[in-house]
């Protein structure tokens, strides 16, 4: 039987890969963007794991509310990641200093 522990376990350790993804690859734009998600997505692993457990069903109506958030950033960051590789041929993270003041 799956108890509290073993969602957050997971919960923890998906955040614990996405944060190292960050903090390891600094280059490509794409994959920061999956690390983001699957940020998210332990989030939503621990709100559902709560709300299963205490019997109330705010946690995963939230849920929905986040991952509208998540698919909205998904598309947008990567239209405009679509943009920046046809103007400059990479999508770099050492390329984009477009935006600096």
């Amino acid at each position: 039987m799956l108890t509290l522990t073993h969602y957050l376990m997971l919960s923890g350790a998906l955040f614990a890969i996405a944060v190292a993804g960050i903090f390891i690859n600094r280059k490509n734009m794409i994959l920061l963007l999956m690390c983001i998600e699957l940020l998210l997505l332990a989030v939503n692993f621990n709100f559902i794991a709560f709300s299963r457990f205490l019997d109330d069903p705010a946690g995963q109506v939230f849920v929905f509310f986040i991952l509208t958030v998540a698919a909205a950033e998904a598309a947008i960051g990567l239209a405009i990641l679509v943009v920046v590789f046809r103007t400059r041929s990479s999508i770099n993270v050492k390329d984009m200093n477009t935006m600096r003041g």
